[in-house]
């Protein structure tokens, strides 16, 4: 064996016992499949202070399958991200915990045909969103039937669809506060307090945050709930 392939070797050799080691610490697993790539890069990252944060990445060529691997020390929001240098941005956002979370999606709707499979708090933020769509459905429909309503210049359908509009907002926010707190031993709980619900009354963030049990104060999102109001409490 020449020097060179004693040197490619030892590089090879090197980077497959990185690999292995890193996958052997990690405590969480993201694997999948994009139907339909064949060149590209898929990343694991999270939210970071100012930025995000890249936690492992996979070169596809060729194959479809990948699978990523970090440390998680609690459930937290991860994004699967891909870039296929098209110089648009595509991601799926998902609840993760330790062990493992499957995402099967295809190269076409990269972000609208994502299957996940994994955590209980990945669960319960599909049930959410699905309830979501509903809402965001009928507000499509109202908004397009306001326009037409303003392309004939008729002042009462306008009326009555604005209100229905507001009324929607309500449902919305009361949908999120309830489930919120039917889930207070669950993280989903204060995420969503902190992001669907923040432009709520206080009063109901409050008592989301008062139901929460001991372990769900103590958790990522549940300090976080605490501090944000803290600092609202601070500005009034």
């Amino acid at each position: 064996m020449t020097k060179l392939n004693k040197a490619l070797t030892l590089i090879i050799l090197t980077i497959l016992a990185v690999s292995c080691a890193k996958e052997s610490e990690a405590t969480f697993t993201l694997k999948g499949k994009v139907k339909g790539l064949k060149k590209g890069i898929v990343y694991l990252q999270k939210d970071g202070d100012s930025t995000i944060i890249n936690l492992d990445s996979v070169v596809i060529n060729g194959q479809s399958e990948f699978k990523l691997h970090t440390d998680l020390e609690e459930p937290i929001i991860l994004y699967l991200k891909l870039f296929k240098n098209d110089g648009e941005e595509h991601f799926i956002p998902f609840f993760a915990n330790k062990g493992v979370t499957e995402i099967n999606t295809t190269l076409k709707n990269f972000n609208y045909d994502s299957e996940i499979k994994g955590s209980k708090q990945q669960e319960l933020l599909a049930e959410y969103i699905e309830v979501m769509s509903k809402f965001n459905d009928q507000n499509l429909d109202m908004l397009e039937a306001r326009f037409l309503a303003q392309k004939e210049n008729d002042s009462i359908a306008v009326d009555s669809l604005n209100r229905l509009g507001d009324n929607m907002v309500k449902r919305k926010y009361a949908y999120t506060i309830q489930y919120a707190m039917n889930h207070k031993d669950n993280e989903i709980a204060p995420y969503l307090a902190l992001y669907e619900a923040r432009n709520a009354n206080p009063i109901f963030i409050d008592s989301i945050y008062n139901s929460l049990t001991p372990e769900i104060k103590n958790s990522l999102y549940g300090k976080k709930l605490n501090e944000a109001i803290a600092n609202r409490t601070t500005t009034e």
